[in-house]
């Protein structure tokens, strides 16, 4: 018997391959330019599945990529001619533990299925801000959500983990247990295996907040920025507001502020007295429930058109970032009328996160917070692709250097190919915690089978 047929016998879940007529299906992402023509997508039932993919990836020498959510731009749920470990299909249930104040998530589940979830309970755990986002691959690079201002990132909320490790073993990873793994795992990304059960912590969550978009002509861009630079120092924890310099859908300049306020309209519009003066063009914010405060970012994150990204840390001062010259210069670079293109400012209070013992997982606790340049595009060809990498490197340039966040990645940074990885900015992103995680890497997978995202050399 061949060891494919070895391997479909004891499989529990569902095995495509190209000859089956789900296989494009199988292949869908969230960014169409992440697809790639896997030769095998293994749609896992449990942790032992994920062994045996493991294993028989391991012995027919096939690239393994792990698909959670299916949301890098960067193509690290997919891998051409390899296998896809895809958690997506089966194991993506939430259970609450009320009297706990604990969600246990599986590894393909979505944000969305846990704000639902929790919320019917009076709480909440931190989450993306979009939420159709994988819980997978957003929780193991550390995770920012508009609740981290009062509770830290996700991993600071990760209080267990179950893992498969590269040579087939299902391991519990926490603070008692296996906590070299638990550490590397929270901040270290796929390095070291694949979760196909998180346990969140939760928090008491009223049930409606104050959110919503609040849109800016050009010219209100020095005042805005001078209201930032007053707020930002001093904003307060259940506080949070992303800018976006971009072009609206008629292609003219706007500034677009989703502000975010975990209180009343009226607690929220005093917070933000100062924009509202300001005379926006539009104002949609308003008191929204809980659960539905992660879908209003979606339209800038629409599922199967083409996406790059580009990140980078934030300005200390909002101008620095936000100011008519800087707007004016990432207009000009963002005029394809093929392309969307938006540099999201991201103002989530940090004070808790940095607050944070620096040991506690592999995440830097230094960061003001993370800039994103956005590129999306309908119909993909390598011009467009091209263009857009061109124009986000272009825009990159302008702003503050250094290294971003892990979860902002481009795909030239994220995918090395097996063995030759770009070890600086690996280095560059972990910093002090490299040594550790290539101690860990060493003990969990020493042959670097997970190697599709800021992969750590063995020491």
């Amino acid at each position: 018997m061949s060891t494919f047929e070895d391997f479909k016998k004891q499989f529990k879940g569902d095995i495509v391959t190209p000859h089956d007529p789900t296989y494009q299906q199988a292949l869908d992402r969230w960014a169409a330019n992440a697809r790639r023509d896997a030769a095998v997508v293994a749609f896992v039932k449990d942790a032992e599945d994920v062994a045996l993919a493991i294993k028989h990836a391991r012995t027919t020498g096939l690239r393994i990529a792990v698909r959670g959510g299916g949301h890098s731009p960067a193509g690290t749920s997919s891998s051409e001619g390899g296998l896809v470990i895809d958690l997506s299909r089966y194991l993506n249930n939430v259970r609450v533990d009320s009297d706990k104040k604990l969600i246990h998530v599986q590894g393909g589940a979505q944000w969305g299925s846990v704000d639902h979830a929790a919320i019917k309970h009076g709480l909440a755990g931190v989450a993306g801000t979009v939420n159709h986002t994988g819980v997978g691959g957003l929780a193991v690079g550390g995770g920012y959500g508009w609740l981290s201002g009062q509770h830290g990132l996700v991993i600071d909320n990760t209080v267990q983990l179950t893992v498969v490790t590269a040579d087939g073993s299902i391991l519990t990873a926490s603070e008692t247990e296996n906590s070299d793994l638990f550490f590397g795992v929270r901040g270290g990304g796929s390095n070291f295996g694949v979760v196909t059960e998180f346990v969140f912590k939760l928090h008491p969550q009223r049930a409606k907040v104050f959110a919503g978009p609040v849109l800016f002509g050009p010219d209100k861009c020095e005042k805005l920025a001078a209201f930032l630079d007053e707020w930002w120092p001093r904003a307060k924890a259940e506080e949070g507001i992303l800018v976006a310099m971009m072009r609206g859908p008629d292609g003219n300049p706007l500034i677009m502020s989703f502000v975010f306020y975990n209180g009343f309209e009226e607690e929220g519009r005093k917070a933000y007295k100062g924009l509202f003066d300001l005379g926006p063009i539009v104002d949609q914010a308003a008191e929204v429930p809980y659960e539905e405060l992660n879908n209003m970012t979606n339209p800038l994150a629409e599922w199967g058109a083409n996406y790059y990204f580009k990140g980078l840390p934030l300005a200390p001062k909002p101008s620095d970032d936000l100011n008519p010259k800087m707007y004016d210069q990432i207009l000009r670079f963002a005029s394809s009328p093929d392309h969307v293109c938006a540099v999201l400012l991201e103002y989530l209070p940090h004070g808790k996160i940095n607050s944070i013992s620096a040991d506690s997982a592999p995440y830097r606790r230094d960061l003001a917070g993370n800039t994103l340049i956005l590129i999306q595009w309908k119909d993909n060809t390598p011009e467009k692709s091209l263009a857009a990498k061109e124009m986000a490197h272009s825009i990159a340039k302008l702003l503050p250097q250094g290294e971003g966040y892990g979860n902002y990645t481009p795909e030239s940074d994220a995918l090395p190919t097996a063995g030759a990885v770009t070890a600086d900015k690996t280095k560059a992103l972990f910093r002090e915690h490299y040594p550790k995680l290539q101690a860990i890497k060493k003990k969990y997978d020493p042959d670097m089978i997970f190697n599709q995202w800021y992969t750590v050399i063995p020491a």
